[in-house]
């Protein structure tokens, strides 16, 4: 079963999508996005809070998520989010089984 992260940086000046900017031009989102089992790797603007990014990541399970938390682009990944000094909150969420009867309230 899948499992989505949404991690929220919050900086000052600008520097939370001058992070998001500086991942996608130095590859590091590219790299995340090949790496097997990552599903989803993308990055979105709160309207109302140009100070936050909002990054959706999923991935196909807890192992894949593990492997790239112990992997060496998480190094890179940490050093540009103290480059950048934020600030991070993080909700974890996995879908709606159908059994468990979620899938009846969604119009697709």
């Amino acid at each position: 079963m899948s499992l989505t992260v949404n991690l929220y940086y919050t900086g000052t000046n600008g520097s939370a999508r001058a992070f998001a900017g500086e991942m996608e031009k130095s590859g590091l989102a590219t790299a995340v996005r090949a790496e097997d089992g990552n599903e989803r790797y993308d990055y979105f603007f709160p309207m109302d809070d140009p100070e936050t990014v909002l990054l959706i990541d999923r991935w196909r399970d807890q192992e894949a998520l593990d492997r790239h938390h112990a992997s060496p682009m998480m190094r890179s990944i940490a050093a540009l989010r103290e480059k950048y000094d934020l600030h991070m909150r993080v909700e974890r969420y996995a879908p709606l089984e159908e059994e468990e009867g979620g899938e009846a309230f969604i119009r697709k």
